[in-house]
């Protein structure tokens, strides 16, 4: 791939935002939060759109926006609403949405419902609704949406649209089958090989030597603020302590010790171990009669194996343990033989065991004095785990009853450190060779869900580890003053100023290509450094392997452009303008690719399924026809943005 292409992802999105919008309801309860926030001053903006004489309130819109944005960074903590917004993410929230509600209202129209009794079953089957019992929990579901921004009749309108999506489209999309003939024809494209060349005309080659005027500066500066966005950056204050920290008294009294010794006593009586080399047999008279050659002076092993079974030895066990491995009787058996001799036949689950006592192990019962140190160490560790469990809920007790983080820190001896400026993904904002303490990575997530100087308390190593920690600071996403970025905007400045120059540089050499003149030969008559020219010899199904999904728009436009044509494409963020030169393309024999036509009908299965959904709602918003609020969207998009 040549080099110049790796520019284009040098966005902190790259490709355009492609959203899977399942509704307020998945978006709603599949992602981590939603703001909930609501905004006023804005004109007629009760509703987004009108579909059908039904109306979309303008706040379902701020829930599904904050909503998508969270889903979005599950992928790219740091990204900004103002960034998911000028990467039409919120252009695809607004049609998804009204997608969703058109669906409903046209199934509404023709007589198909989502009664209460199904809404209220499907509410029941939500995880986020459920209480400590594991069942529905009323004021949990209450909680659940008012955290989100939702109202129980938003809620339970986007379900039952859901449901009725679900009665109408399930059985149009299911499972659709590509005739073999379109298969054919996309399974060609897949054999295309296209020959040609791409050029690079950098906007840097054209910027202006001298800086902008202060006003020419701030100017710039004030239309192109969203460039220079800072994600939100987050200060904490935590306290790290472990069971070793804290200060509890886990030394048992001679009354609890001599209390465990007498629950325990069979513990501390007299026992017998013995351990046997058995083998099983199916029947009661096979068992004596091997037995009997045994008892003749026959190796046990040796009979077992002329009789064609295995003989196995078993580890030292006490009368009950081996009651259990084997059966009543045969333990029974086993503890009245003597050392090196033979058990008496006796029956278990398996069949008739034949065995030889191989060893016996005889302990003598202990006192309270010398079973002592061995109570103590258990008894210490029981009341330490005990202990610690009580002082960390104590502790939790304190921050949940409205005590500062620094007062707790203070009253049991825990030092309170602060971070520096972190992002989301946990890297510190300016520094990226500062490393966080490892003990916050787990709480990262919630730290940036959480109200300043609301502590929390966290268990980072089951019993053995804990964090306390609060928001110190939160620095929302914003763009900086001009003058902390000054040097940066003034380059930006620059290439915009060089990318209209540019793209006439790319028409001249466009028209000179289209006339005939080679590409190479049109880029040095502009006499201009920093041109870059590749040859492009590339098969489609190689472009597919080779990218992993991530195919450069420069190779994109030459895989859909005709042959003998040439074209300009602009470049993100003024990077400058690429020309695209077809020369020929050609087509690989399909007779010997069965395999790949039957994975083409396959892989579009889906793709035709999405392609019937599209056109069923696009229909359905033709008959039912379609309102948008215009004003209140650009509001709201505004709003959002920050930009009022």
């Amino acid at each position: 791939m040549i080099s110049f292409f790796r520019r284009f992802f040098a966005s902190k999105i790259g490709l355009p935002i492609v959203l899977a919008f399942l509704g307020l309801m998945a978006l709603a309860f599949a992602a981590s939060d939603i703001t909930g926030s609501t905004f006023g001053g804005i004109s007629n903006n009760d509703r987004m759109a009108v579909v059908g004489g039904e109306a979309i309130p303008i706040s379902d819109l701020t829930v599904a926006a904050n909503s998508a944005l969270d889903q979005v960074r599950g992928q790219n903590p740091t990204l900004t609403m103002p960034e998911f917004i000028a990467e039409g993410g919120l252009d695809e929230v607004i049609d998804q949405l009204i997608d969703r509600f058109t669906v409903g209202e046209y199934g509404r129209e023709y007589g198909l419902r989502a009664g209460d009794n199904l809404v209220n079953s499907e509410i029941l089957k939500i995880p986020a609704f459920q209480g400590l019992t594991g069942s529905f929990d009323e004021k949990t579901y209450i909680a659940a949406l008012r955290s989100r921004g939702l109202t129980d009749a938003m809620f339970r309108r986007d379900l039952a649209d859901g449901l009725i999506e679900q009665q109408l489209l399930r059985s149009a999309v299911a499972a659709p089958q590509l005739p073999e003939k379109i298969a054919r024809q996309y399974a060609a494209l897949v054999l295309e090989k296209r020959k040609g060349e791409i050029a690079l005309i950098p906007s840097a080659a054209f910027a202006p030597t001298g800086n902008p005027s202060d006003a020419q500066l701030t100017a710039w500066y004030k239309d192109n603020r969203t460039q220079f966005i800072r994600p939100e950056r987050r200060t904490l204050r935590f306290a790290v302590f472990g069971s070793d920290s804290l200060k509890v008294n886990a030394v048992p009294t001679p009354a609890e010790i001599a209390e465990r010794f007498k629950r325990d006593a069979a513990k501390y009586q007299a026992s017998e171990k013995r351990a046997v080399t058995s083998f099983v047999v199916p029947t009661e008279d096979a068992a004596k009669a091997l037995a009997t050659r045994i008892r003749s002076g026959a190796n046990l092993e040796t009979v077992a194996r002329e009789a064609g079974f295995t003989a196995s030895k078993s580890e030292a066990r006490d009368r009950e343990a081996m009651s259990g491995a084997t059966s009543f009787a045969f333990a029974q058996n086993t503890f009245k033989a003597a050392q090196g001799g033979l058990i008496e036949p006796a029956q278990g689950t398996l069949g008739w065991y034949v065995a030889r006592v191989d060893s016996i192990e005889k302990v003598g019962a202990r006192s309270l004095a010398q079973a002592t140190p061995e109570i103590t160490e258990a008894l210490s560790a029981e009341k330490r785990v005990a202990a610690i469990a009580d002082r960390v809920a104590e502790i939790e007790g304190e921050i949940d009853g409205g005590t500062a983080l620094a007062e707790v820190a203070k009253a049991y001896g825990l030092k309170v450190e602060t971070t520096p400026s972190l992002l989301a993904n946990g890297q510190a904002f300016g520094q990226p060779q500062v490393k966080i303490v490892p003990q916050l990575v787990p709480v990262l997530q919630t730290a940036f869900q959480m109200e300043e100087s609301e502590p929390q308390l966290a268990e980072v190593v089951p019993g053995e580890q804990f964090v306390i920690f609060e928001v110190a600071r939160v620095e929302e996403a914003s763009a900086p003053p001009l003058a902390e970025v000054r040097e940066g905007a003034i380059a930006a400045w620059k290439r915009t100023q060089g990318a209209v120059l540019a793209k006439q540089a790319s028409e001249r050499i466009l028209a000179k290509v289209r006339a005939g003149t080679p590409l190479a030969a049109a880029l040095a008559a502009e006499n201009k450094p920093g041109f870059e020219r590749e040859a492009i010899d590339l098969e489609r199904r190689q472009l597919l392997a080779q990218s992993q999904g991530r195919i450069p728009p420069p190779l994109v436009l030459m895989f859909s452009m005709a042959e003998g044509t040439a074209k300009t494409l602009e470049g993100p963020r003024d990077l400058g303008w690429y020309i695209v030169n077809l020369e020929d393309i050609s087509t690989l024999p399909l007779d010997k690719e069965g395999q790949l036509i039957a994975q083409t009908r396959q892989q579009l299965g889906s793709a035709l399924s999405e392609e019937y959904r599209q056109q069923a709602t696009a229909a359905m918003r033709k008959e039912l026809g379609v309102t948008r609020n215009d004003a209140g969207i650009a509001a709201v998009r505004k709003q959002l943005s920050g930009e009022q």
